[in-house]
């Protein structure tokens, strides 16, 4: 199980893998935390609530996103599920963000000192779309700092196994040039990672942090490219309630 990490004082993260626990069955196995793959809600009910403990909150506190691969952003105050929107962001601190893929990007964001926090699902679509600049500007909108940001890019299919073909490369490299490079074979690939830090320094975040895992690479996670009808895993941040 990986560890929780802070992004600042009181913001915590935390990124669950498919056998922290979980009671989904094949192809779903284990920890799958999405209602939307066709798995029995039942489990991923109790994934959820495992994956609540595993962190030290109540599954109740949650906010989840029905992603659509968008840029839209939605304010939150209380937790529940929220549709159409790939951004999430709250001043509360007893709501916690989640962010679910399965080789997408999922980027979370903090201002600590504004008691800001927000959650991104950043794959191809939504990245040439902008997410990541929608998110850090509703934040700011919520009195954050861009300069005082720190953002935590989470697993992602790295740009050595994300093939695309060239018109769709082309297209990419259009909104986001630094998303283009070549895969381990040499064919035309994305870089999501890359393309999601360039977007971020050009809206002001200075403070880039990054789980460098590939999605595609490592079996403790959930992959759509290498496995097809998978679950789905999530980045989570919160911040510590106040006394």
């Amino acid at each position: 199980m990986t560890a929780t990490s802070t992004l600042g004082a009181g913001v915590h993260t935390w990124t669950s893998q498919r056998w922290d626990g979980g009671v989904s069955a094949p192809p779903f196995a284990r920890l799958n935390l999405s209602h939307g793959v066709g798995d029995e809600r039942a489990a991923v009910t109790r994934n959820r609530e495992i994956a609540a403990e595993h962190i030290g909150i109540s599954a109740n506190q949650v906010a989840w996103m029905d992603q659509v691969h968008g840029a839209d952003v939605a304010v939150v105050s209380e937790p529940g599920g929220v549709s159409g929107v790939d951004a999430l962001v709250t001043t509360r601190s007893e709501v916690v963000l989640a962010v679910q893929v399965a080789d997408c990007l999922p980027l979370v964001l903090a201002d600590a000192e504004a008691g800001v926090v927000g959650a991104a699902h950043s794959g191809r679509p939504g990245t040439v779309a902008g997410v990541a600049f929608r998110l850090v500007s509703e934040m700011s909108r919520q009195g954050a700092v861009p300069g005082r940001m720190t953002a935590l890019l989470g697993p992602a299919i790295c740009g050595r196994c994300y093939e695309v073909g060239r018109q769709l490369q082309e297209r990419v490299g259009q909104a986001v040039p630094e998303a283009v490079c070549h895969t381990r074979a040499g064919t035309p690939g994305v870089d999501l990672r890359s393309g999601v830090s360039a977007q971020l320094r050009r809206a002001g975040v200075r403070d880039l942090r990054h789980d460098p895992r590939c999605t595609l690479e490592n079996s403790e996670l959930f992959s759509y490219r290498r496995d097809g009808r998978t679950g789905r895993f999530a980045t989570f941040v919160w911040r510590s309630q106040r006394e």
